[in-house]
């Protein structure tokens, strides 16, 4: 599932090649008609995210609420829009580019108060300046949870997935079966305050780096990492493999049935 970076690329994306235009909208798949219909012709007038949520507004018809989940992706081109596929949910068509919207979870016509309350029911988003972190730490400090199950939760921190979770509690030496009371506040302001700037980094370049400069390819003379979501990483997806820090083995276990992924030597219980 992408995480929180990947929707406040795909504002930003939209924000530059839609906002302020008219645009054909339409739904090949026929799952959207109803609602692409009411916006055909209209200005995109604001494109938002929090979380793993995307908002496409349009004035006073409401707002497209996207969900990508598991399987959704949207892709752009340049005008003109060729015919579209079948498996398309939502087209977007403006003078210069189109964006084609396939296999979503959510794919629906809200109105103001209806995203509000998605609003609501999350946590703050490290990538939405105005939000704080002290909602999510006035909820982790008191809980018996493990830090590890906490950061996945998206009413107590919005946004970061598997990949963000592991790599920003080895980067800290957190132990990821740590309770979430057990944790310092320093700790957390740390751990916040690098989600920041982590996922900052995956906005600018579309994809998922962490680690630091004395652990590049290019610092420690090993060969890039080759996986499909992306960039280089500590622990994720690194199970059996040396750490790059201390050269133990990663491990791996299933929680919250996802695959937790960490180094028992740099992140001791």
């Amino acid at each position: 599932m992408p995480e929180g970076h990947t929707l406040h690329r795909l504002a930003s994306d939209h924000r530059t090649r839609f906002l302020s235009h008219p645009l054909r909208v339409t739904s090949p798949q026929g799952r959207f008609t109803a609602s692409a219909a009411l916006l055909d012709g209209r200005v995109m007038t604001g494109a938002e995210a929090h979380g793993k949520h995307l908002f496409l507004g349009f004035g006073g018809r409401g707002w497209v609420h996207i969900h990508l989940g598991l399987f959704g992706r949207s892709d752009f081109g340049p005008a003109p829009a060729p015919p579209p596929a079948d498996t398309v949910r939502l087209r977007l068509a403006g003078p210069g580019a189109y964006a084609d919207l396939r296999g979503p979870t959510t794919c629906a016509l809200i109105t103001d108060g209806e995203k509000d309350a998605v609003h609501e029911r999350l946590g703050p988003d490290p990538l939405r300046a105005a939000d704080d972190p002290d909602r999510a730490w006035a909820r982790i400090s008191r809980s018996r949870t493990t830090v590890a199950a906490l950061l996945m939760d998206q009413k107590v921190i919005a946004g970061v997935g598997n990949v963000y979770r592991a790599e920003v509690l080895f980067r800290h030496g957190v132990d990821p079966y740590r309770a979430g009371r057990d944790l310092a506040r320093a700790e957390w302001d740390a751990i916040w305050a690098d989600l920041v700037e982590l996922m900052r980094e995956g906005v600018r370049n579309n994809r998922i780096d962490t680690v630091r400069p004395e652990h590049t390819p290019e610092a420690m003379g090993r060969a890039p990492r080759v996986d499909d979501h992306g960039g280089e990483v500590y622990v994720y997806r690194r199970a059996r493999m040396p750490c790059l820090v201390c050269g133990g083995e990663i491990r791996t276990e299933g929680l919250a049935a996802r695959n937790l992924f960490w180094c028992p030597v740099c992140q001791p219980r």
